[in-house]
């Protein structure tokens, strides 16, 4: 979900000591430096979706942490409408955690469940600044697996 910043902002990411728009800039074009909706279309445009697995929660803060009442959102429905998808990404253990609890049951049991076995579930340490205890070189380097799954 996203953090206060974002959510005041309304836009992902907004944070500025979050690392997310650094490493899609890096990767795509996709910098902070550009207005957000630029920023959006360069990703759509590389073949990145950007989306929350979390629809709603209420959350004190911005510690994905402190998040209750998750409702998931509706990945059946977006993986119907878009089969060309073949990779999720996580953006941190959180994520991963939420999408396999709230998400992988109701794919399973859905007309989406054959699509669901062939995709690829990887999680990426997190851009959030709470993440300290991974170093900036070493979090880029795995946010790289990006463009190997896009054939970059």
């Amino acid at each position: 979900m996203p953090g206060e910043e974002s959510l005041r902002q309304q836009q992902y990411y907004a944070h500025p000591r979050n690392l997310f728009w650094d490493f899609t800039g890096e990767l795509f074009g996709a910098s902070r430096e550009l207005p957000y909706e630029k920023r959006l279309a360069i990703l759509r445009k590389s073949g990145v979706a950007l989306w929350d697995v979390a629809h709603t929660c209420r959350r004190q803060g911005s510690l994905d942490a402190n998040m209750t009442g998750v409702e998931a959102n509706n990945f059946t429905a977006l993986f119907k409408f878009a089969p060309e998808i073949h990779t999720v990404f996580f953006n941190g253990q959180t994520a991963a955690k939420l999408f396999h609890r709230l998400v992988v049951p109701e794919l399973n049991s859905s007309a989406a469940g054959g699509r669901s076995r062939r995709l690829k579930f990887i999680i990426l340490p997190s851009t959030s600044p709470a993440n300290a205890s991974v170093s900036r070189e070493n979090k880029f380097a795995e946010w790289k697996k990006i463009l190997k799954a896009l054939g970059n």
